[in-house]
Parts: C-alpha cells; structure tokens; sequence
C-alpha cells in the first residue's frame, strides 16, 4: 500500500554536538518510554550505521530504518521516512555524529541537520554537561544560530552530576531561551558494551539487551518530559512526499547507466539476466518463487530491510538462515546473500560448520547467485585469521589495527548476478579486516571517489565486495537479483 500524500505524522530529530554525547541513549530510551505508553513508535537512524536500528527495533517492535542522504540521495529521504513510519503515532530519528557533521568535504549532505530539513522535523539537542555549567548557553546558541533553516526544539541535558549542576544549566539555558526537555544523570549501569566497530550488536546480547533497553527507557521517563517531547514532536508540519514502496520502486527502475569510462567492463559472467525490463511475477504456482537465502544470527547482523522487501516484492521468498548453527542452506535455495556483521567474532565457530561451508561452496561452484558485503566477503574467502572459510574465493583476510571507514562512489567493473557493468552506486565501508588480495580478475567495484582504486570479486554467480550499499537507491539490483534466482529453479 503506497501511503498518500500529504503525509504527516509528530516526528523528532534527535541530535547533538559530537559523537559520544549520549544520542543512542536517549533515542533508544524515548522509543522504548513512548511504545510502553502504547503509541506505535517508528524507528530511525540517520547515516549507515547497522547496530543503533537493533536496539531501536528491540525498543519498538519495528524495523530500524536508516536515512542516508549520501547513499540514497536526498530525494529519498523522505519517502524512506514515510515508508517506515506509516500508521505510527511517533516517529523518532537518531542523528549521526555531531548535528552539522556529513559527507566528508560534502558540506551538510548526509548530515543530521539535512536530514532534519528534508524531513522539516524539530531538533532536540543532547548535550553532554560532565564538563560544563553556564557555558552550555553559548554551545546551544551556537548550534541553534548556526543554520536558521534546523529548528532546534529544545535540549536534552546527558551526564549531569548533581541538583546544584542541574539548577545552573537550567539558568544558563533559561537565559537563552532554550527548552530544557530533561535532564539524565550520569548512569554507568545502563551503559552498553563497544567494541572496535561500535555497540555490541543486539543478536549477540538479546538477553541482556533487552535489560538495557528497559532501564534506557526508565531512566527516561524519570528525566525526561514526555509530554512536552510529544508537544514538540507535533509541530512537524506535512510531508509533502509520496512513501516509498517497494513495488512502485521496482516499477520505476528504467535499467542502469552505461558502463562508466573510467573503469573498463569486463565481460559478462555467470548469465546474470539483462536489466531494463518491468519487474515481471516470478513466484508462478504456489512454492515455485525462487527461494533467497539470507544469512543472519549473531555473526551476520548488517542489513537494511529494504533489501529484502526489494527482493520480495520481485518475486522472491527471502528465508533466514544462521551460518553459526545451520548445517544446510534452506530448502530450494536459489539465490544466496550474506551480509555484513563479525565473522571475525566467530571466525572458529564459523569455521567448524564444515556442512555448510561445503553447501556455500557447492552453491556458488555450481554458479549460484551470490551477493556478499564485507562479512560476507570474508566467509566466502579461504580463511580468516587463519581459519578456514567456504574457499569460494581465492583470497585471505586477517584483522588489522587499521579502520577502514568512509563514503564511496562506485561504478560496477563486471557484469554481475546483482549488478550490470556501469552501474553507478554510492556506498560505504567500515572494517578493521584486510584481504588479500584485495580484488580478483574481476573486480566488482571501482571506486571513483575520494579515491580510484578496484576492489571486490567477481566469478561466475559470485559478487562480494568490502562496500555496503542500500538497493532502494538502485532497485533494479534487487530486480536483477531475483531474476537470476528465479532461473535457477
């Protein structure tokens, strides 16, 4: 069902100075404080991060959803939001980095502040006071001068030490002009587990995830005020945007750009169908739809859920399966993806399901459609850390010291069971693994931008890949995939 426009429904931004002032915490708290009032709560995060959409998801019952303003385009934004937030009473956007903070050299593109204009959404500021008293005046001033298009609601006060510290920030903030919507003292016991690429995701710690959710939600219902945050998230004016579907996306895909100049097509491997045509029915009788692996469980915990409704809406079935504990891939597999996540965390257990690294390489021996990112990448090489994987690949990775982290542009180099030669996509890479080599024969990607380099396998079915990338910017991929699923039925 596409949802009809004007669309509106009472929103927030949450946002702060700097990474580290305590957006996760209060995001995560408020959506789980106002799904216990039982209002439907949307969850969603600005840029690409995976793990923040766990816990807002356990927070919420629903979806994370990311708004990516670099990897989607800013015409999407709002679309995306709609889609996700439909029939919700609430919808709750934690922001990235710090409020103004976006693509590199981009000026405000991908930057929380964007996405809060795009969405014409108040702002609530969290700020974290440990370190400040009257001084908070002139950093809230600043962020609420700074752009007169952000409207800045009001501020969170994070890690406040005492009554007496509490009672000069809000002079301070009084004298400003500044609503204060509530005030959090410092609580270490709430605190999530990091590690080198952020919080511990919420497959590997439900349990004790589901703890920290509740006490999130309890410490902000006692320093928050709900009611006012409600008042404010209200004032958000009409959408004036379609929401997205995923049908109507598929609908809409013309085909891809010719191949790109600067980085040379390779020919075409494995019979990838060829683009252009409508999004056809593939599903047939009953039980015939072309079955789409989808890797998942603690090692496997990166995707966005667009990618699957993308697949389903062309025609596939989509069923889950957990490389850690599955001997076997689902019944009928025809087409295989596997994600991001921490195969490095689990690299011995992955290693000891021999039976289903057997069946991933069997899979892809017989030319199977695969696509892998990052983790994926990993699993489908010979081994990680010395450990051996599916062997699908020739090639190694080990962990590094060294993070690999930023926006990409890039051009595909090979036609591919996900995409044709010159398909231009944005996307982004997070990992602290290094492989080697670090592409094949034939690579997946050049990268065009901030720098030119190829990177990535493809052979036969197979396309794996460092980059991260989100299909409904390109929904002809996920058409393109489903295509070649469907004819190995």
């Amino acid at each position: 069902m596409v949802t009809s426009y004007p669309f509106n429904v009472p929103r927030l931004v949450i946002a702060a100075p700097s990474s580290g002032s305590g957006k996760t915490t209060v995001a995560t708290g408020l959506m789980a404080a106002f799904s216990e009032r039982g209002l439907a709560v949307s969850p969603h995060k600005a840029g690409p991060d995976y793990i923040d959409p766990g816990y807002h998801a356990l927070a919420t019952g629903r979806p994370g959803r990311n708004l990516d303003a670099f990897m989607c385009g800013p015409e999407l934004v709002a679309p995306l939001f709609a889609h996700g937030a439909a029939g919700c009473d609430l919808a709750v956007v934690e922001g990235v980095m710090g409020l103004y903070d976006g693509a590199a050299g981009r000026g405000e593109l991908a930057s929380t502040a964007q996405v809060a204009k795009l969405l014409r959404a108040p702002v609530v500021l969290v700020v974290d006071a440990s370190s400040q008293s009257r001084s908070v005046a002139a950093l809230v001033h600043g962020f609420a001068s700074f752009d007169p298009q952000v409207r800045l609601g009001g501020v969170i006060l994070n890690k406040v030490g005492s009554d007496r510290h509490e009672v000069m920030l809000r002079e301070a903030l009084e004298e400003a002009g500044m609503p204060v919507l509530g005030v959090l003292r410092r609580a270490p016991q709430v605190a999530t587990p990091s590690r080198h690429l952020g919080l511990v995701p919420v497959a590997e710690r439900h349990t004790d995830a589901l703890a920290s959710v509740s006490a999130l939600a309890a410490q902000v219902r006692a320093g928050c005020d709900l009611d006012a945050l409600m008042t404010l998230a209200r004032t958000a004016p009409p959408l004036d945007c379609e929401a997205w579907s995923p049908a109507a996306a598929l609908t809409r895909s013309a085909g891809l750009t010719s191949a790109s100049p600067a980085f040379e097509a390779q020919g075409p491997e494995g019979g990838a169908p060829a683009d252009g045509a409508a999004p056809a029915d593939l599903g047939g009788a009953p039980g015939r739809r072309p079955v789409v692996a989808v890797a998942g469980g603690p090692a496997f915990t990166f995707s966005y859920a667009e990618h699957a409704e993308l697949l389903t809406a062309a025609g596939a079935e989509v069923v889950t399966f957990d490389p850690l504990r599955d001997e076997a891939l689902p019944p009928g597999t025809t087409g295989l993806v596997i994600g991001g996540g921490f195969p490095e965390m689990y690299a011995p257990e992955l290693s000891a399901n021999d039976p289903l690294r057997a069946a991933v390489a069997a899979f892809a021996a017989s030319g199977g459609p695969v696509a892998a990112e990052c983790a994926g990448l990993l699993y489908l090489g010979r081994s990680l850390d010395g450990k051996p994987m599916c062997g699908v690949l020739d090639a190694d990775a080990r962990m590094s010291e060294r993070l690999t982290l930023g926006y990409r542009e890039a051009v595909a180099v090979s036609d591919s069971a996900l995409a044709r030669a010159g398909t231009r996509l944005r996307g982004h890479e997070f990992h602290r693994t290094v492989v080697e080599p670090g592409a094949g024969a034939a690579p997946a990607w050049g990268f065009t931008h901030p720098e030119r380099r190829v990177e990535g396998f493809v052979q036969q079915g197979v396309h794996a890949s460092y980059l991260h990338t989100h299909w409904a910017a390109e929904p002809s991929v996920a058409r393109r995939f489903a295509e070649a699923a469907a004819a190995r039925r």
